[in-house]
């Protein structure tokens, strides 16, 4: 299995601007812990981010992403409790819950 690195984003930076400078990703990779391959990846995340590429999603809205889907998931589990306790509530009192469109001409 391949192993799996979060390099901080300075170091990322310095080598994106290495390679800007005119060393190779393979130069870099000899050097340094990341594959060339890693490296020309943040060539291009960096390419995406300065607007120079458009094939993909830049970093910001990669973040974006991922912290919409972690809401997402959060207000999913939160509406299954809700649900469960309104349930659990209508057992126990004999009764049911109006429903949210009744609720709205009263």
């Amino acid at each position: 299995m391949p192993k799996h690195h979060a390099y901080p984003a300075a170091f990322r930076e310095q080598l994106v601007a290495l390679v800007q400078a005119g060393r190779s990703p393979d130069e870099l990779a000899k050097e340094f812990e990341p594959t060339a391959q890693t490296i020309r990846n943040w060539m291009v995340q960096a390419e995406r981010d300065r607007g120079v590429r458009t094939d993909g999603a830049t970093t910001a809205e990669l973040t974006e992403l991922r912290q919409l889907r972690r809401e997402n998931k959060q207000l999913k589990i939160e509406r299954e409790i809700l649900s469960k306790a309104a349930a659990w509530f209508a057992r126990e009192t004999g009764t049911i819950p109006k429903a949210s469109s009744e609720d709205s001409r009263s």
